[in-house]
């Protein structure tokens, strides 16, 4: 098992912030690693708004994409991790090294919105993507912790429309 470091996350000028430049693609790609994205995909504002959302139209390996920027929900910030280093500030390996066993992972990046592309349909707020942020809320409720007047008045309404 291993580890999320996020104390740096307390200091958001650690790291850089990575709004607007999040995006979820409706495919795979098998790589890790630097590419010059910004010169292949090019985004660009299609004009069309959806339920007050504004889409915006990308291609893809030659398919186009439509898609749409959401903020995440007040409270909730994205991360980009990355395994943290072993190395101490000299450049030496430290003495409890990080192994493939228990990896430490670490903040690099932030993002406080994203942006979630479709192959074939236009954006909406029925899209799974979109309906999966409905969670949110409804984790909120169930981890809300109850009061007694709450399981009082449930009581003596017989449970009807209270809990």
């Amino acid at each position: 098992m291993g580890t999320i470091d996020l104390r740096a996350a307390a200091d958001g000028n650690l790291f850089a912030d990575l709004s607007s430049q999040v995006h979820q693609l409706p495919c795979c790609i098998r790589f890790d690693g630097p590419s010059e994205v910004s010169h292949y995909f090019k985004p660009k504002s299609s004009e069309v708004e959806i339920d007050g959302v504004k889409t915006e139209e990308a291609h893809f390996r030659g398919r186009k994409l439509q898609g749409a920027t959401i903020s995440l929900p007040s409270g909730y910030s994205g991360f980009v991790l990355g395994q943290a280093s072993d190395l101490n500030a000299n450049g030496k390996r430290k003495a409890s090294s990080i192994t493939d066993e228990n990896p430490c992972w670490e903040a690099k990046a932030k993002f406080d919105n994203l942006t979630y592309w479709n192959h074939d349909n236009l954006p909406s707020k029925d899209d799974t993507f979109v309906r999966s942020f409905h969670w949110f809320n409804i984790a909120e409720a169930l981890h809300k912790p109850v009061k007694v007047e709450d399981l009082v008045a449930a009581v003596s309404h017989g449970g009807k429309d209270q809990l």
